[in-house]
């Protein structure tokens, strides 16, 4: 089902001649994040958004953005489904939702049937939101199924002559505001946060929303991008400075604590967290300890090179709403 857009804007659907971008999972944080940036762009974009069910609200409210949608199920057996939704595709945006799936071999099922569909379509630029694998880097000593899945999708991505960008994306700020990885209040009115690793290891934090999609967008119209480049997002900064600038912006003290496996394992179960996910998770954050989110990749390097510059992590702060933090 095809559902278009009244294309009032500047990326509506009146210039025929515009790049068409596909975006996968437009109702996410990322791909809406990308959908948003390119709706922003000064160049002109028809912009297709895909969804499972293009009648719910947060799907609605792209139609009034001029984003046309188009319902698709991105599951085996529905090859010919995710061709047909990449049908006159210049860009598709690629993404694979590990929470939701929680399943390694369900994720990289799906990231190949978007590949095979790219390259069945003839898609001039892929852009794949990828992670490193933290199986190759520790030599099979580590695995965290999510960042393993992504980093199998994308050697087949690279097999494939597909001609590809990479986006991963960093630690998602929200985190702070939800589920196992969020910081808490203690009976004090201080906060703590609870991770598996030490204070001093660094993240690339993000705010996936407002800024994930200013990379894709520099993947796509900077000079020096485009097929074959790849760009590293977010903020690098260790858990310790972030609970000292979180206690300086909010006036409250926050505080890290380091949780040990059989910890984390009950954090996570008291949130409904299957074992094999939970541990997957833990793993994710040794590998980020013991050899950096990114491997030894570099970051600023990286940003410098596709000509974006990410906020800061106190500017993440500063860009939340009014009540965020209460």
């Amino acid at each position: 089902m095809w559902k278009s857009g009244r294309g009032g804007g500047t990326n509506g659907h009146k210039d025929t001649n515009a790049p068409l971008a596909v975006i996968i999972g437009v109702t996410g944080q990322q791909g809406g994040s990308v959908a948003n940036a390119l709706i922003q762009s000064v160049k002109s974009y028809r912009i297709v958004g895909l969804t499972r069910d293009a009648s719910k609200p947060s799907a609605q409210a792209w139609i009034e953005k001029g984003v046309q949608l188009r319902e698709v199920d991105i599951s085996l057996g529905k090859d010919a489904d995710v061709v047909r939704a990449f049908e006159g595709a210049d860009i598709v945006f690629a993404v694979t939702n590990a929470v939701e799936l929680r399943s390694k071999e369900k994720e990289v099922t799906q990231g190949k049937l978007m590949v095979d569909a790219a390259k069945a379509g003839h898609v001039k630029l892929l852009i794949w939101s990828n992670l490193e694998s933290p199986a190759k880097w520790s030599k099979g000593r580590l695995s965290a199924s999510a960042f393993d899945a992504k980093a199998e999708i994308t050697d087949y991505l690279r097999d494939s002559g597909v001609p590809f960008a990479l986006v991963p994306a960093g630690g998602y700020f929200s985190n702070f505001f939800g589920g196992a990885l969020a910081r808490v209040k203690q009976a004090d009115g201080t906060y703590t946060v609870t991770l598996p690793c030490p204070s001093a290891t660094m993240s690339p934090v993000i705010d996936i929303p407002r800024d994930y999609g200013m990379y894709v967008r520099a993947v796509i119209e900077n000079v020096g991008m485009g097929a074959g480049s790849e760009v590293l997002t977010g903020f690098m900064i260790s858990y310790e400075d972030q609970m000292t600038q979180l206690s300086e912006f909010t006036g409250k003290t926050h505080t890290f604590h380091q949780a040990s496996r059989d910890e984390w394992s009950n954090i996570n179960k008291a949130y409904g967290i299957p074992p094999a996910f939970s541990e997957a998770i833990y793993e994710a954050f040794q590998f980020a300890t013991e050899f950096g989110y990114y491997g030894n990749k570099d970051v600023a390097a990286s940003q410098k090179a596709a000509g974006v510059t990410s906020p800061t992590f106190l500017e993440m702060c500063q860009n939340q709403a009014p009540g965020t933090f209460d």
